[in-house]
């Protein structure tokens, strides 16, 4: 088996699906709506995001069902990464 490929095709699916999801919600997860006069901050948004799908997972299990629960969190995981970069860079 080559881990290598495996591992490079997962990443792509991953970046694809989060590209796609971004694109779509807007970039919420950068600048979250301030829904009912609550505005909480990026990475607070996306820890809870996380905590769903972790939820979910545990829930669950690792199945048909939850694979795209993983790689939603997958996606979130990035996306900690990036505005924390991007948080890091503004200081």
């Amino acid at each position: 088996m080559d881990y290598t490929k495996l591992i490079r095709e997962t990443c792509d699916e991953v970046r694809d699906l989060l590209i796609e999801k971004n694109t779509a919600y807007g970039h919420s997860v950068f600048k979250p709506i301030d829904k009912f006069g609550i505005r909480i901050p990026p990475i607070e948004s996306i820890l809870a995001r996380m905590a769903d799908k972790e939820a979910r997972i545990a829930n669950k299990g690792f199945n048909d069902q939850t694979e795209d629960t993983l790689k939603d969190l997958i996606g979130y995981m990035i996306l900690l990464y990036v505005v924390v970069k991007i948080q890091q860079n503004d200081d």
